[in-house]
């Protein structure tokens, strides 16, 4: 049992008191301690998003890059007052050209992580998948919500409710282990995983609890780690001790998930929206599986938001740097 914002919380279990935004306050405090990363940021050219990438650089987690229409930008920044007169302004006529651009820098090497600004996600996503141009690896890219949910006591994880539709099994191997890896990345200690579904027993007339029940055995083949999966489980089962107590389901993820495994696009989107406006919990975003961590937030994200998304993506690009210095030696 632990103290968390006022509220004595046990386990993954809903405390229906309200704690404050914690989470992310250590995030942001764990990004900051860590060396800044050059950070490509593609046509921030509204208030919200400029404002996000210099508070950013400011709390010394990010060295921005910004890339896009040069007199806009500076418009923006003069109209609100933000000094940006100690970052690169790259000029790029449009967000298209904006997007290809900072797609083209992150490819030779000049950044180490790449921030949507005030474009829409397709763009962005558009030239980050371009066969020859773009940053595909042999990974499937996927996006994760990172949920600050004041009512739950753990970080939470919802993935994939931004990027992949209709994920086959395939597909959700490769949404769960970027997932894990975020997670272990973030020294949040081991995931367990809940593969979410209606029911938590396997039938059938519901195939996403055959991927469930498949991704399960996966992990126990090796072919997803470091992660603890379980499933198919109902969300009350998933979050709630209580409810999985009742039916009665010995896991060591029931009741206690932190990260959720949707069973598609439309589930996951909903889900963190109504945690969103119903639960007041804030939700920063990353897409992974690219060349590197590419921080996708909403033009409606506060500038808070956008914050913790560049303290995730900061924190998994040091992870990156600190396994790749050691791989050299």
């Amino acid at each position: 049992m632990t103290e968390q914002g006022g509220a004595r919380v046990s386990g993954g279990n809903p405390d229906t008191r309200t704690r404050t935004h914690d989470k992310y306050e250590r995030l942001i405090a764990a990004a900051r301690a860590v060396r800044p990363v050059t950070t490509v940021v593609a046509h921030p050219c509204d208030e919200t998003s400029l404002r996000g990438v210099i508070e950013a650089a400011e709390a010394g987690m990010i060295t921005p890059i910004l890339v896009g229409p040069e007199s806009r930008i500076r418009a923006i920044a003069d109209q609100f007052k933000l000094d940006i007169g100690q970052y690169d302004v790259i000029d790029a006529a449009h967000s298209h050209a904006a997007a290809s651009k900072a797609v083209e820098m992150i490819r030779a090497g000049q950044a180490e992580v790449l921030m949507k600004g005030s474009l829409h996600s397709d763009e962005l996503l558009r030239a980050v998948t371009a066969k020859e141009t773009g940053l595909r690896t042999d990974r499937r890219i996927s996006h994760v919500f990172i949920m600050d949910v004041p009512t739950y006591s753990e970080v939470l994880f919802i993935t994939d409710a931004a990027v992949n539709i209709f994920p086959d099994l395939e597909t959700k191997r490769d949404i769960v282990q970027n997932a894990i890896d975020l997670f272990l990345a973030l020294k949040l200690g081991t995931p367990r995983v809940a593969i979410l579904s209606a029911v938590e027993t396997v039938t059938s007339k519901i195939p996403g609890t055959i991927d469930a029940a498949a991704l399960c055995k996966m992990a126990d083949r090796g072919q997803i780690v470091g992660g603890l999966l379980d499933g198919p489980l109902a969300l009350d089962n998933a979050i709630s001790p209580d409810a999985a107590r009742i039916k009665g389901i010995k896991s060591e993820v029931a009741g206690r998930a932190q990260i959720l495994l949707v069973p598609d696009l439309e589930a996951g989107n909903m889900l963190a929206k109504n945690l969103t406006f119903l639960a007041n919990a804030d939700a920063a975003g990353i897409v992974l599986g690219a060349r590197v961590p590419i921080v996708l937030t909403s033009r409606a994200d506060s500038v808070r938001t956008r914050m913790a998304s560049c303290a995730v993506a900061t924190l998994y690009a040091d992870a990156r740097r600190q396994k790749t210095a050691i791989a050299a030696e």
